[in-house]
């Protein structure tokens, strides 16, 4: 028995995704990694901060959509991401809020994601992407580091309600 291909589609964002990039987070990384109301909270701030300042100029968010989604019970968001500008240097920007669903995850989704950053970020004329992932998230470190991102600071901390260690990685344009 096969897996079906997930097919999608990436689009920029509406403001009726915001709630389902925020809730989807909360929900998956505390059923999977058990991170608890600190990661919530984060991805809140960086929601509404998205919000309150989106430039489409020069930032954006994705959606992956299922091209193919059959069932009217379940959301056709497969995944999303954020690009956006870092306040205090013009010249970079920031890779925020990748998340894959479980369903899509192993199908491209989320190279076809963190490409979409990167090749915006060019065209918008940016020096430099950074980000922050945490040691656990093995699969997006992975799509980071292929995608020519490098590793160049680690803290542990535990903002999410355990010990992980945070992890700083950026990609010169």
């Amino acid at each position: 028995m096969g897996s079906k291909q997930t097919t999608f589609t990436l689009r920029t964002h509406t403001p009726c995704d915001i709630p389902w990039i925020t809730a989807r987070h909360g929900a998956l990384y505390a059923e999977e990694h058990n991170w608890g109301q600190g990661f919530s909270t984060l991805v809140d701030q960086i929601a509404a901060d998205f919000q309150a300042h989106h430039d489409p100029a020069t930032e954006r968010c994705w959606i992956a959509e299922d091209d193919d989604s059959s069932d009217e019970h379940e959301s056709r968001n497969l995944g999303c991401i954020m690009l956006v500008r870092e306040r205090d240097q013009p010249s970079s920007a920031k890779l925020r809020l990748l998340l894959v669903e479980p369903r899509a995850r192993g199908r491209g989704v989320g190279k076809a994601l963190v490409r979409a950053c990167v090749d915006f970020a060019r065209e918008a004329g940016y020096a430099r992407i950074v980000l922050w992932t945490q040691r656990v998230l093995e699969s997006a470190r992975r799509l980071y580091a292929a995608e020519g991102f490098s590793l160049v600071r680690e803290e542990e901390h535990e903002g999410f309600g355990e010990k992980v260690v945070g992890e700083e990685w950026v990609l010169a344009l």
